[in-house]
């Protein structure tokens, strides 16, 4: 069966230019507020644990699963004073998975709601979901 989908693949890529399997990705972030980690599976294969930043006292880290909306290399917020968004994936309305200056503050709440990254994170996943695509990228925030 494993050489079927290897030889389905090798064809595909070489008739449509593309591989199957990374257009067939399943992506997906689960963002723990609790213990301020996300976890990032492929294909259900846990790949990485990041800590995190989601809300302060006083703002709100929306919770379910989404699918990406958009994507931008870089944003700046026009609710928070033009602050830098790099590698930004939003799931939610104006809320992101994005980059942050603030690298000390991760692993405890300190957010305006987004879900803030390392940078290096960041791109990461922001490289993963332009990969898989919006449609096959799902993200999950629960407490």
């Amino acid at each position: 069966m494993k050489s079927f989908v290897l030889m389905a693949t090798v064809l595909a890529t070489v008739l449509f230019g593309m591989s199957v399997a990374s257009r067939a990705a399943n992506l997906v972030a689960n963002i723990d507020v609790s213990t301020q980690t996300m976890t990032v599976s492929k294909y259900g294969q846990v790949i990485y644990r990041w800590s995190v930043s989601t809300a302060r006292k006083g703002y709100f880290t929306p919770r379910g699963s989404y699918r990406p909306q958009w994507t931008a290399r870089m944003w700046y917020s026009r609710k928070y004073d033009n602050s830098p968004m790099p590698y930004a994936v939003f799931f939610h309305g104006g809320y992101a998975i994005h980059g942050t200056g603030a690298v000390r503050n991760l692993g405890r709440p300190a957010s305006h709601g987004c879900v803030r990254l390392h940078p290096a994170n960041a791109a990461t996943f922001y490289a993963m979901v332009k990969e898989a695509g919006l449609g096959n990228t799902r993200i999950v925030v629960t407490n």
